[in-house]
Parts: C-alpha cells; sequence; structure tokens
C-alpha cells in the first residue's frame, strides 16, 4: 500500500501566515515615548545581565 505525502502538494502561492510587517514611526507623545525606552532599555540589560553571567564575561552595554 502506497502512502501519499499531503505535506508537499501544498500550491507554492499558499503561504504561511509569519509575522506582519509594521510601520516603524516616531512616538509623538512624550510620556508614551518615554515608557517605551525605559521598557525596552529594562529588558536590554535583563538580557546583557543573563549573558554575563551564563558566559561568566563582563558585557558593556551602550544606551542612548
Amino acid at each position: 500500500m502506497a502512502y501519499q505525502n499531503n505535506s508537499m502538494s501544498v500550491s507554492p502561492d499558499q503561504r504561511r501566515m509569519g509575522r506582519g510587517k509594521i510601520e516603524i514611526k516616531r512616538i509623538e507623545n512624550t510620556t508614551n515615548r518615554q515608557v517605551t525606552f525605559c521598557k525596552r532599555r529594562n529588558g536590554l540589560l535583563k538580557k546583557a545581565y543573563e549573558l554575563s553571567v551564563l558566559c561568566d564575561a563582563e558585557v558593556a552595554l551602550i544606551v542612548f
């Protein structure tokens, strides 16, 4: 008995969803911009700390 592989029967026109594109633009509201910056900065600091612990290395991070 022969089995068909249905995963290969998808036509090239049918694509998977994936991530949508977002428009990169300046946040005009000063308060919202500052909150976003603080959240991103804290995320970067956490990643740098984790990297330094995992790799037992000194990490320098420049944020402006």
